[in-house]
């Protein structure tokens, strides 16, 4: 019993040791995550959402009712202007030409009876064999005439117009991107003309209007150029420049934005209207120049003060997203930790910061080309606390 007691101390005491000589070689080891400070090209953008639409997007409608008796126009049909596309029946509207017709030629020979009847009144009149007021009678009544003409032939003029409707011609030239009726069917005219076609002007020369943000906007500027890819064409990247800001803000739940219209060139006509753009504005762009990884702007070293320091706006918080709209942050002191060759310890160095494109930034000052900079600690140990998953990034 005695011999038991013995060997479980030595075992406990050789554990002791084992355990005292691991802690003393591996308290004080830490590892880091870290970075190259490299030379490269930058480019800050403001993102985006749109829909591509033709330049001139126009709607062919009715102005009367009636059957389709005709159409000479299907989906992408290039049309001309004053090209007919479509007729419908014209018989009622030519029967209703023939009345106000027949209309005009009775108020006519209504006329000429009541200027004979005039010119008869003022002969007798002037030999005292009828009375004034039969004159003025018959010169009433010649007027009353003249103006039932008038009107009878602004209603064959009118008739005559709807007739004329029944065939529809395109207004522009371009391309027949919808038709909504069938040959037989009825169109009604009310207060809205039923719309015939769509027509797009000129599919060679598009436009996307896009919603930016409010506080993306104020980067904005007419002449910018714009990079943006549509689902159709994933490895495509297709180009435009920024043509209008415009001032009339769109409110969606509580969320303000501003259109934003992108002149793009189609020349190619890859790019069909309806199409979803997602776009990148250039607001700025630095060629060959310092950068670092925006990591290294969020780590904090675990013996640190976790005290806020500024970090160019548009970099992700720590675990979060990148921001869709990075901003220029000019003249601002940033701390960075480098680690030195051969050093054990990260080493804080003030720096000045340019733009963003939410994964690099640009370094003004303070660092230098194949610089080491810490992006995240890996494991450490100095408490005994335990290492930490690795690319876990501190707060602040």
């Amino acid at each position: 019993m005695k011999s038991f007691i013995i060997i479980v101390l030595i075992l406990a005491v050789a554990a002791g040791g084992g355990w005292g000589y691991w802690y003393q070689t591996h308290k004080e080891e830490v590892k880091y995550e870290t970075g190259t400070v490299t030379r490269g090209d930058v480019t800050q953008v403001v993102t985006a959402t749109g829909q591509l639409n033709p330049v001139l997007n126009v709607t062919v409608g009715s102005q009367i009712s009636g059957n389709i008796l005709k159409l000479y126009a299907d989906y992408n049909s290039l049309v001309k202007k004053n090209q007919v596309v479509a007729e419908l029946d014209p018989a009622p509207y030519t029967a209703t030409v023939h009345m106000a017709d027949a209309n005009v030629a009775y108020a006519k020979a209504a006329l000429e009876l009541a200027q004979l009847t005039a010119n008869r009144k003022q002969d007798l009149v002037k030999e005292h064999a009828a009375a004034q007021a039969d004159l003025d009678t018959a010169l009433a009544n010649l007027h009353q005439a003249q103006a039932t003409l008038l009107i009878q032939q602004a209603s064959l003029e009118t008739a005559q117009i709807n007739l004329d409707h029944c065939t529809i011609t395109s207004p522009v030239n371009g391309m027949v991107i919808s038709r909504s009726v069938d040959v037989g069917e009825t169109v009604a005219a009310s207060l809205n003309a039923p719309v015939l076609f769509t027509i797009a002007n000129d599919l060679s020369k598009m436009q996307i209007d896009a919603s930016v943000a409010e506080g993306d906007v104020g980067e904005l500027q007419t002449g910018q150029a714009v990079n943006f890819n549509v689902d159709a064409y994933p490895y495509r990247t297709f180009h435009g420049i920024v043509k209008q800001v415009r001032n009339s803000p769109v409110t969606v739940q509580n969320v303000v934005t501003y259109d934003t219209v992108v002149s793009v060139n189609n020349d190619d006509l890859k790019l069909k209207p309806g199409m979803t753009a997602s776009l990148g504005v250039v607001i700025a762009q630095r060629f060959n120049v310092l950068k670092i990884p925006n990591a290294a702007l969020r780590f904090r070293p675990p013996d640190s003060p976790r005290k806020l320091v500024p970090v160019v706006p548009g970099t992700p918080p720590p675990g979060g997203q990148s921001s869709p709209a990075p901003r220029i942050k000019h003249d601002a002191s940033h701390t960075i930790y480098v680690l030195p060759q051969n050093a054990t310890k990260p080493v804080p160095v003030q720096v000045h910061l340019g733009i963003t494109d939410g994964i690099y930034t640009e370094v003004l000052d303070g660092l230098h080309d194949n610089d080491v900079v810490v992006d995240a600690l890996l494991s450490a140990n100095p408490t005994g606390s335990g290492p930490q998953p690795a690319g876990m990034r501190r707060p602040f």
